[in-house]
């Protein structure tokens, strides 16, 4: 696929991917969920990827649903957007390479959704983030009222849905929604250092670490055990573990390979 709404390069096994159209703030347009839907189902079948950044062009990261798209919408055809969105979200949630969000701006409605499902989050000074859905009569969508929730706790998730207003890239942090707060020049800088720490990482570990803490949000201890032994066998039978054991009792830094 010719991509057209994001931008995508790749770097010692980094993939920056940039949202790209700052003439709209980036909004979530049919054209762009299916380009990101097409990149991150891609990329885990792609050796040449072991971490993803995903950030924005211009001043927002996203400004999440194009409400001139909205406005004559159906049900029907909200429904197929939805769904649409909900594969976005879980190709991104789905990949078993770790990715990290660098939130350059605002992160509104579907954009802080997008931001959610991302394993770590940057966010500039000047970002905010805001779950603007009540403003124009919406319930939260592309999983926001999952996520959320399971960041902040409840009454948090719902004074931001019920009120809707600017959280800002500080409060987002004392929440427990963001990770780091960088300032703005700063910002992929920083998130790439922490790329090349996870890039350096044992691929088959963090993908498998991604997938049991996924599956733990929604199931029981005892469904995580099971799941959890498969995991484990594997990473045991792999060259990682047999270089990290090496490596501890060598005194030296590992040199992963997956």
């Amino acid at each position: 696929m010719t991509y057209t709404q994001v931008e995508v390069s790749t770097n010692n096994g980094i993939c920056l991917v940039t949202l790209n159209r700052p003439d709209i703030r980036n909004a979530l347009v049919m054209e762009m969920r299916e380009e990101l839907i097409d990149l991150f189902t891609g990329m885990a079948a792609d050796e040449s990827v072991q971490v993803v950044i995903l950030t924005g062009e211009g001043k927002a990261f996203s400004a999440g649903g194009d409400l001139r798209t909205l406005q004559t919408v159906t049900s029907e055809a909200g429904r197929k957007r939805l769904h649409i969105g909900h594969r976005l979200i879980e190709s991104i949630m789905n990949l078993e390479k770790p990715v990290i969000a660098a939130v350059n701006g605002a992160a509104a409605g579907a954009g802080t959704s997008i931001a959610l499902a991302c394993d770590v989050i940057l966010a500039s000074e000047s970002a905010f983030f805001v779950q603007s859905f009540i403003k124009v009569g919406l319930v939260p969508d592309l999983g926001s009222a999952y996520l959320l929730p399971r960041l902040v706790g409840r009454q948090r998730a719902l004074e931001m849905m019920l009120f809707g207003e600017r959280i800002t890239a500080d409060q987002a942090k004392q929440m427990g929604l963001v990770n780091k707060v960088s300032e703005h020049e700063q910002l992929l800088k920083d998130a790439y250092e922490m790329a090349e720490k996870l890039a350096a990482g044992p691929g088959m570990a963090m993908g498998l670490t991604k997938k049991l803490v996924n599956r733990g949000m929604d199931g029981s201890l005892h469904e995580l055990f099971a799941l959890e032994g498969l995991a484990q066998g594997l990473c045991f039978e792999s060259a990682d573990f047999t270089e990290g054991v090496n490596a501890f009792f060598e005194k030296r830094d590992p040199a992963f390979t997956s």
